[in-house]
Parts: C-alpha cells; structure tokens; sequence
C-alpha cells in the first residue's frame, strides 16, 4: 500500500469513527428524548414488536451526519492547509461541488423533516409522495444531477426523468425495508460502504467520503437498533437514508474514460436489488389483493422469511447476506467487458431467482399443508361418527 493510500484509508476510517461516536450519542439522547416528543411508535395492527418503542432515530442520524460533514466542509473550504497531502490536493475539485453537494444534504433534510412529521401525524401517502418527486426534481434541476447510463446518448429530459424515478423509488423502498429490527439500517450500511468502494475503485472521492460518514451514523444507530430494538430510525431516518443513497449513487461517479469499463454504472443496480425486489414484490401482493400499494401490512421479503420458520434475527440476517451477495459483483464491473458484465448481472438475477422460487414453493407447501389437514381432520370426523353409529 502506497503512502497516498494509507493516507486516504486513515481518513476514511476517521470519517467512520467520528460518526459513529456521535450517533451513538445521539441515539442515546433521543431515546430519553422521544417520548416527550409524541415519538412513540405502538404496538397493534401490522406492527410486530410488542412494547412502545421510542422513534427519533433518524434524526440522531441525520445530525451525526450532518456534524460530521460539516466539519469537514469547513477544513475543504476554509483550511486545505491543514488536510494530509493527500486529501489536500483533491480539495479544489471537492470545493466546486460543494454547491451541489449542499443541494442533495438539503433536499434529503426536507425528507428528514417529512419524515419526522410523518411518525409524529401519519401523513396521507398522496403529500408524501408529491414532496418526493418534488425534491428528487429539485436534485435534477437544481443540483445538476442525473442519471448518464447511456453515455452522451442520454437525452437530458430522459436521464432527468430516470434518476427521478430512482431517486424516488429507492426513498420509498427503503421506507418499506424499515420493518423489522436492524434490517434497514444494516442494508443501508452494506450499500453505502459498497457504493464508496465502487466509486473509490476507479478514482472518485466526492461521494465516497460522504458514504463513509454514512456507515458510521448507521453503524452507531445499529448499537440501539439491533434486536430487540431500544430505538426505531422511524420515517424520518428511511426517508432521508433512501433519499441521500439514492441522490448519491447519482451523484458519484462510477465510470472515468480509460480507468474503468463503461458497464461500472451498472453498480446500483446490484447493490439495490434486494430493497428493490422487496418493493416490488410486496407492491404486487398488495395490488393482486385489491389493496392500495401504500397500505402498511406484513408481506414484506422480511416477513415472508418470518413465516417459513426464521426468526425475526435469522431473517434480518439472511436479507443482509443477499443484500452482500448481489452488491460484491458491483466491485468488479469497472474491470469488465460487456461478457463479463452479463455474467455478473445474470449472477445477481439468478440469485434473486432462487429466492423467488423458494418462496413460491414455500407458499406451495403452506397449502399442501393446509389441504392435508382438512382432509385429516375430514376423516377423523367421519370416524368419529362411524363410531358413534
């Protein structure tokens, strides 16, 4: 390893702990704090847990991240002189999207404050989603910031449309991922720190520092939120976590011409899969079964794991290694030609194949059972009255 890269890894695992620190803090002050905020979320209906949990937990992340960043905008903008050689250099560049970073930190603060509104009323779904098109336009037009998946074919009103569209869904799917204790948080964690490493991979540095300050908030949020959870990140933390990972893959550059393969902007994709296979999945239950798409229920990828036999912890696990196993392919698409970007793309569907096969047959045996039962329990009736007889 380099000096430079020693350098920059030091850093990094600075930005983590500085996070971390203060989240667990924070965490710890909103759980005494919730309560007297009205930020309780209470058993009964879809919920699973079974005593009133404090919420909050969002916004002890989003102020740890906040600090964090800021502290280091001021040394980027105000004392390069101070930074490492290193990190030194790179700070002119950091300086001229400093704009459109503050963009993206401000619009996923308004889904924060949404979202605190939300736990505390339960916002209709129709406001909700108004502001976050609102705001995902906002990180387009204003910020710059779309989707290029296609090269310089891209049209801009298309790519505009697109990342709208993801920045959007990713908001919501994350929001529908945060319904058992630590599995939103430690998909978030996985994603962040696999989207860093992609970026970081083929020369970027813009989005990586501010993922890595992400995985220290999540992971500090994960020592009150892992089971059985003391704290809940609540709408507010979903909603922005969602919105920030989903502004910051765009934001982030995967591909730079003549260090890595075109294919590389295909890394979201992967390390998405699983919250986007559970949003799709449980939208399609919901609409087969007559029922809004926004409607809160327990058909979740997390509760349907829940039913074929895992406990709540083992399913949180299982979710988190999928999640791992699609994204490690993220890691390798700027070193690969088109063949190989297949592969690694079929790979991924394959794996979320099985998955879905493995429910169906589940769903399968669910009935078998159930109609072997009421045969049974058929014939013992019929014994019985023979016997009567």
């Amino acid at each position: 390893m380099s000096t430079d890269q020693s350098v920059l890894l030091r850093f990094g695992l600075a930005l983590i702990a500085s996070s971390f620190f203060l989240s667990v803090v924070f965490c710890a002050a909103l759980r005494r704090m919730a309560p007297r905020w009205g930020l309780l979320d209470r058993p009964g209906g879809h919920k699973g847990h079974r005593v009133p949990t404090p919420l909050g937990g969002g916004v002890a992340i989003w102020l740890a991240i906040m600090i964090v960043l800021s502290a280091c905008g001021l040394l980027v903008l105000f004392g390069p002189d101070r930074l490492p050689e290193a990190i030194a250099r790179h700070a002119g560049g950091l300086r001229q999207r400093a704009g459109e970073l503050a963009w993206i930190v401000g619009l996923s603060t308004v889904m924060m404050v949404m979202g605190f509104i939300d736990d505390r009323k339960n916002l209709h779904w129709k406001p909700r989603l108004a502001i976050q098109v609102g705001c995902a336009a906002a990180v387009v037009a204003a910020a710059g910031v779309r989707i290029t998946l296609f090269g310089p074919f891209t049209h801009p009103l298309l790519g505009g449309a697109v990342t709208v569209l993801w920045i959007v869904a990713l908001t919501n799917a994350f929001n529908m991922l945060d319904n058992m204790d630590g599995l939103a948080a430690s998909v978030g964690l996985i994603a962040a720190l696999i989207f860093g490493a992609a970026q970081a991979a083929v020369g970027s540095l813009f989005a990586p520092a501010v993922l890595l300050i992400v995985v220290g908030a999540l992971a500090g949020f994960l020592v009150h939120n892992h089971a059985p959870a003391r704290l809940f990140m609540g709408d507010a933390g979903s909603n922005f976590l969602g919105f920030l990972l989903g502004s910051l893959t765009v934001a982030g550059s995967f591909f730079h011409e003549g260090v890595a393969s075109p294919f590389s902007v295909l890394a979201p994709l992967l390390v998405m899969a699983v919250p986007l296979y559970d949003m799709t999945s449980v939208i399609l239950i919901r609409l087969s079964e007559g029922r809004s798409p926004f409607q809160g229920d327990r058909r979740h990828f997390s509760h349907r794991l829940v039913a074929r036999g895992l406990t709540p912890p083992q399913a949180v696990w299982t979710i988190d290694l999928v999640t791992l196993a699609c994204g490690l392919g993220a890691l390798l698409l700027h070193r690969l030609d088109a063949w190989g970007a297949g592969l690694v793309l079929a790979q991924t569907g394959c794996l979320l194949g099985i998955v879905a096969i493995l429910e169906l047959s589940g769903n399968r045996s669910e009935q078998t059972l159930g109609h072997a039962r009421r045969e049974t329990a058929e014939a013992l009736e019929r014994e019985t009255g023979r016997q009567s007889d």
